[in-house]
């Protein structure tokens, strides 16, 4: 009776018993530390949100903000306190609260620095702004006001360092950022201060760079100049502001021709160029404004969903 027992156990023993292990989704694998420039490579759309209430800066503001619908947040420091300390807190709290669902560290942050492109000296006069936003790890600058095309050289020889050369001779000098922030800021990308240094440039120009530069033609003087201004090598998008935009025209409201017409001349000079266009959206108008060729705005969540799905994205969110 035993060996007969004995017998059946070492039978069923024999079936094969398939065992299903789940296997875990595998985390995509970000080609860019800014998932931007990510998406733009893939003429996709992108979304931000942000204000300009300053009350972005702190790590547990951050480590909330990680798991955003937006593709990047915008960081306000034009009218809101200028507040590095604040800025780097709010870095660390978003690689806490990451990595994000399309596998990056962090959603990019881009940051509009209190400077006012008027003119070369007095962008390079303020060129510190720029060096100590850089340093927390942010993924991009946007100059406000740019109204000139030397303010717009100075702007992007400010963010660059001096081993990159891409553009040097044909548009640009060399780059004039310093290499201390370097480190604090390759530690909010994950990698090495060495690294960072390699990639830590500006992105179309620098197929390999991370960063990502905009320009706010936001006034008479910029629209008069947009094409000058947007032929600087080393720029990726523009907007044309129209708050700031109304008031530089005396226009009396948003819709009045003038505005218009200062719209479409930006709009115009970044397809010249090649440059994304910058435009807000809603989930009524999203659709159209993808159809027209804009490729980067505020818009709420809804709207965000609406586009990804007409644009079919890939990417997850």
């Amino acid at each position: 009776m035993k060996s007969l027992r004995a017998a059946v156990m070492l039978a069923i023993a024999a079936i094969a018993v398939v065992v299903v292990v789940p296997t875990r989704a595998q985390a995509p694998k970000p080609k860019h530390i800014n998932r931007v420039i990510e998406l733009w490579e893939q003429d996709q759309p992108v979304y931000y949100t942000g204000s300009h209430s300053g009350t972005a800066g702190t790590f547990e503001q951050g480590k909330a903000d990680a798991q955003t619908y937006a593709d990047y947040l915008s960081y306000d420091m034009e009218h809101a306190p200028f507040d590095v300390k604040g800025l780097s807190e709010y870095m660390k709290g978003l690689v806490a609260g990451g990595p994000t669902k399309s596998g990056h560290r962090t959603p990019a942050v881009i940051v509009n620095v209190p400077v006012n492109g008027i003119d070369a000296a007095t962008v390079r006069a303020n060129a510190w702004m720029f060096q100590q936003v850089l340093a927390t790890g942010v993924h991009g600058v946007l100059l406000c006001h740019a109204d000139d095309p030397g303010a717009v050289r100075a702007f992007v020889e400010a963010v660059r360092l001096p081993i990159h050369k891409q553009g040097v001779g044909a548009g640009l000098s060399e780059g004039r950022r310093g290499v201390h922030g370097g480190p604090t800021a390759a530690a909010i990308w994950g990698i090495t201060a060495d690294e960072y240094n390699q990639k830590a440039d500006v992105w179309p120009l620098n197929p390999n760079g991370e960063l990502v530069l905009g320009l706010k033609l936001e006034d008479h003087f910029a629209v008069a100049n947009a094409e000058a201004n947007l032929e600087v090598p080393g720029i990726a998008f523009a907007e044309w502001g129209p708050g700031d935009m109304q008031l530089s025209l005396g226009a009396k409201s948003a819709t009045a021709p003038e505005m218009r017409t200062a719209r479409n001349r930006v709009f115009a000079a970044t397809k010249a160029h090649k440059i994304f266009f910058l435009e807000s959206m809603n989930p009524q108008n999203i659709i159209d404004e993808i159809k027209e060729g804009v490729r980067v705005g505020p818009v709420n969540e809804q709207g965000a969903e609406i586009g990804r799905k007409f644009t079919n994205r890939k990417m997850p969110w």
